[in-house]
């Protein structure tokens, strides 16, 4: 329900996005929100009264008058959200903590939250950063930026599946495990498997081709020597390769890249 006469504005924040409207800055307007939606209630947030405070470095700080009740069936040890202000063109003007500790099942916790803001907000969203472990399957996933290149440059290359782009290129991953796929003409197609991890920052990836004319499976040590032969299998312990006829099982924490040669399928006859 949202009233825009009277002095609360409930919404439903299912995708945890509130609309603030110009009466919502307001001494005495009220903004309620049920997260992650009023089916499956476990915080209440209400937010108050907006205090102005000092600028800084053309920024304005602000103090929003914060209450926090516990709807969950368990207490909440620690919980952070944070609450992102956004000017009309939809840009991210500001931004402020929301920190829950040690609340109880149907406790109500009031404090104020500090906002620095560079623009006139229209908008916010809360978004959770830190939920207890029966609660982490709702946080938002988690995009982590990777720059992809290849040597020689200019390969062709899918992320799990789907079209990327042609190296270098930059592109976004979520927490887990991806499959990167290069192509090249004149090179062998190549496979690069990779993870990431909750708390992985920004990285870069570089993926060296093979010339067609390579017909052999490239192991690299990482004592800097290379072994070539046809790769068997890899478990979690061994990497087993053979090489001139003889098989050599190689310890996995001492491999750093297995490159594949491209293997065109042998043609099968129709029974």
């Amino acid at each position: 329900m949202i009233s825009v006469s009277g002095k609360r504005l409930l919404l439903a924040a299912g995708s945890l996005f509130l609309l603030l409207l110009p009466c919502a800055f307001a001494t005495d307007a009220q903004t309620v929100t049920v997260w992650p939606d009023p089916a499956n209630p476990v915080v209440s947030f209400t937010l108050g009264k907006l205090h102005a405070l000092q600028s800084v470095d053309h920024q304005q700080a602000y103090s929003v008058d914060t209450e926090v009740q516990n709807l969950w069936g368990k207490p909440i040890p620690q919980a952070i959200f944070a609450l992102y202000l956004f000017d009309r063109k939809n840009v991210r003007v500001g931004e402020g903590v929301i920190a829950i500790s040690n609340l109880a099942p149907g406790d109500t916790a009031r404090f104020p939250t500090s906002i620095m803001a560079s623009g006139e907000a229209v908008s916010m969203r809360l978004e959770p950063q830190s939920l207890p472990d029966e609660l982490e399957s709702l946080l938002p996933h988690k995009s982590i930026f990777v720059f992809v290149n290849s040597v020689p440059q200019g390969a062709h290359f899918t992320l799990d599946g789907r079209d990327a782009g042609t190296t270098p290129q930059p592109t976004d991953v979520t927490v887990g495990t991806h499959i990167l796929e290069f192509d090249k003409e004149g090179f062998n197609r190549g496979k690069y498997l990779f993870s990431v991890g909750p708390d992985d920052s920004g990285s870069s990836l570089s993926y060296e081709l093979t010339a067609a004319t390579q017909t052999h499976d490239t192991i690299e040590m990482r004592d800097g020597t290379s072994i070539n032969g046809e790769l068997q299998w890899i478990s979690a312990t061994d990497v087993v390769i053979e090489v001139d006829g003889k098989t050599r099982t190689l310890d996995r924490a001492q491999v750093r890249r297995i490159t594949l040669a491209y293997r065109k399928p042998e043609n099968q006859e129709t029974p």
